[in-house]
Formats: C-alpha cells, sequence, structure tokens
C-alpha cells in the first residue's frame, strides 16, 4: 500500500469511500502468524503457528487466557493485542466480583467489537492493529468468535486468520461438517492438520506452535508439550504419504 493524502487519520474518507487507516490494521492481521480456531459441541481450540524474531530469540506467545472459561490466539500485532487481553481480563473479573458468574463470552467479544470500533471513528487514534480468535464455554454452549480491527465480529464454526491463512481455510471448509461431533483428541488432530496446510515449507514441533483448549468441564489450559509431540506424530506421516504419492504420480509423468 502507498501513502495518499487520505491516510493521514482514521476519520478521513477517501473519494471511494474507504478509510485507509482500517485497512492497513487489517493488513497488520493478514501479516500475523497464523492461528486457527474450530469447534465441536462439548469443546473449542485454538492452534497458532509461533514465530521468532532472529535465531537467538524465544518464540512469540500468540495465546493468552483471559479467565477460566475463555482465551484467545492473536494474529497482528502483539502489544496492541496485550491492550485488549488486559481489558478484556478486567471486564471478566468485574462481571464475576460482581455477578457472582462467568461472563458470557458473546457479551465480552461485543465489548471488545464496541472498544475497537471507537478506535476507528476519533481523530487521534488509530485501530488496534490485532485480529482475534476467542474462544470460551458458558450457559449457552462452546464458542469460537473472530473480532477484527474494523469492530466486526463474528461466531464461527472453524475459522484462521494471519498470513497464509486460506490454505487452512480450504481444510477447514471441506471438513467443518464433520467437526461437531468429535472427540477432542481428533478436534486437535484437525486443527494441528489445518495449520500444517498453512506452514507447508515448516517443519512443525512442540515449540513452534501452541495449543489451548476450553469446553464443558474443562476450564481453558494450554496442551502440554509432551502430549502435543503425540499429536504432531499423528499428523506427520500423513504428510509423507502424501509426498509419496507425489512422487509416484511424477514418475508416472515422466514414464
Amino acid at each position: 500500500m502507498f501513502r495518499t493524502q487520505y491516510d493521514s487519520d482514521v476519520t478521513t474518507f477517501s473519494p471511494q469511500g474507504r478509510l485507509h487507516q482500517i485497512e492497513y490494521a487489517m493488513e497488520a492481521v493478514k501479516q500475523g502468524s497464523t492461528a486457527i480456531g474450530l469447534k465441536s459441541e462439548t469443546h473449542a481450540i485454538v492452534v497458532t503457528l509461533l514465530r521468532s524474531s532472529s535465531d537467538l530469540s524465544s518464540y512469540q506467545q500468540k495465546i493468552f487466557k483471559v479467565d477460566e472459561n475463555i482465551g484467545i490466539a492473536i494474529a497482528g500485532l502483539t502489544a496492541d493485542a496485550r491492550v485488549l487481553l488486559k481489558y478484556m481480563q478486567n471486564e471478566t473479573l468485574n462481571h464475576k466480583y460482581v455477578f457472582e458468574s462467568p461472563m458470557s463470552v458473546e457479551k465480552l467479544v461485543s465489548q471488545i467489537a464496541d472498544k475497537s470500533q471507537i478506535h476507528t471513528q476519533r481523530y487521534g487514534k488509530r485501530p488496534y492493529g490485532v485480529g482475534l480468535l476467542v474462544i470460551g464455554h458458558d450457559k449457552s454452549g462452546v464458542h469460537l468468535f473472530e473480532t477484527s480491527p474494523s469492530g466486526n465480529y463474528f461466531n464461527y464454526y472453524a475459522q484462521a486468520i494471519g498470513s497464509r491463512a486460506q490454505s487452512a481455510k480450504t481444510y477447514l471448509e471441506k471438513n467443518f461438517e464433520n467437526f461437531k461431533k468429535l472427540s477432542l483428541d481428533d478436534l486437535i488432530f484437525h486443527g494441528l492438520t489445518a495449520i500444517k496446510e498453512s506452514s507447508s515449507k515448516e517443519v512443525l514441533t512442540k515449540d513452534n506452535c501452541s495449543v489451548g483448549i476450553v469446553g464443558v468441564d474443562t476450564p481453558f489450559k494450554f496442551l502440554e508439550k509432551d502430549k502435543l509431540e503425540k499429536f504432531l506424530e499423528r499428523v506427520q506421516p500423513q504428510d509423507d504419504l502424501d509426498d509419496m504419492d507425489l512422487n509416484n504420480d511424477n514418475q508416472m509423468n515422466i514414464d
């Protein structure tokens, strides 16, 4: 994107009716590392691909706990995500103190969308350059929501955001109808397979990917690395078979 006279602040519309600052923020989400969310009747999970700025640095955390029944995965600017995370944690804590019950997932997501939308209409502010996948469980069931810098939010069966998310979306679109009845183990397997589709050039390890889980009678938690490695072993053999089939097809074409 090129700098124009219409992108100096968030309240200036271009002649085409566009707000360039919002588009820049949404582009920051597209450039972030891949995050995937999917849910069944009993559980919801988020899976993220972790990045490091150099070989000398650690991987950047992309999944965070909001409350016992809510967690988020992010794609975009981590600094902006921490601001929203702190707000979400305060809101859930206040709700629990006043009403003595966990906060509704959709109510919290709606408040985050309102907060994001305020930053798209006031001079001197800028949109948050981060997208969130929010998973949670409340009285109405298991939920997966996506929020965007524009202030929109949507309810999903499965969704992928970040760079190279389209490959993961294609996989999820082909299989989402089966997610409803899946066990937690199978749900994790599909999540890791989807993120593998978006990172075909990168080998998944227990260090460069992370999984968060929440569900019925399951408070939000991270999947331990030892257990994660067992799922990665299930994902890798299928890739090897696909590579073998591809090589066989190439040989047949050469013949």
